[in-house]
């Protein structure tokens, strides 16, 4: 008896490994493809944290509202809130801004903030000059920490926009890491 004739079947098998491994292969590389996408495009609301503006031009004539939003992941214990709910701005200007969060446990945790701006038209001109959300926050148990955001508006945004929302997403980076 040939091998054919003991398994008709076996190509269609290989074949089914084959694309669900490829499946599984590409779930896995989708992610680090979509924040390259994301930090390229501003798509999603990111913005480019390399992209530094340092020389300040104010646009006086021109007011922009800035207007911040804080969620905390459903598994962080953490409370966070901006130190203001809006502020306005000049395009051209620097201006700091602060976020406070508090570790509502006992133990040490790590944590990340993943900003959004909004609209997506005005997030390539929203320049974060030095942000808490470039890099993991660590707090000590019960710990509460002021957190910095130094930005400026790029007077090239479009002019239909005069509202921008910063919105923040705090993670506990641990709890993260173990559900993946």
């Amino acid at each position: 008896m040939s091998e054919s004739q003991k398994n008709p079947h076996r190509g269609l098998i290989f074949g089914l490994l084959a694309i669900v491994g490829g499946s599984f292969g590409f779930g896995y590389a989708l992610v680090p493809l979509y924040e390259v996408f994301c930090e390229i495009t501003g798509f999603g609301g990111r913005t480019n944290p390399e992209a530094v503006v340092v020389q300040e031009a104010p646009d006086l004539t021109r007011e922009i509202r800035i207007e911040f939003m804080t969620t905390v992941n459903s598994y962080a214990p953490f409370e966070f809130v901006a130190d203001r709910d809006s502020m306005t701005v000049n395009p051209g200007k620097m201006y700091f801004a602060t976020f406070t969060a508090t570790n509502m446990t006992d133990d040490g945790k790590i944590a990340q903030a993943v900003p959004s701006v909004a609209p997506m038209s005005a997030a390539e001109h929203f320049v974060k000059i030095e942000c808490f959300c470039f890099n993991n926050q660590e707090f000590a148990g019960n710990e509460e920490k002021a957190m910095p955001l130094q930005f400026i508006v790029d007077p090239d945004l479009p002019e239909y926009v005069d509202t921008i929302t910063l919105q923040y997403t705090f993670f506990d980076t641990e709890r993260v890491a173990s559900n993946n």
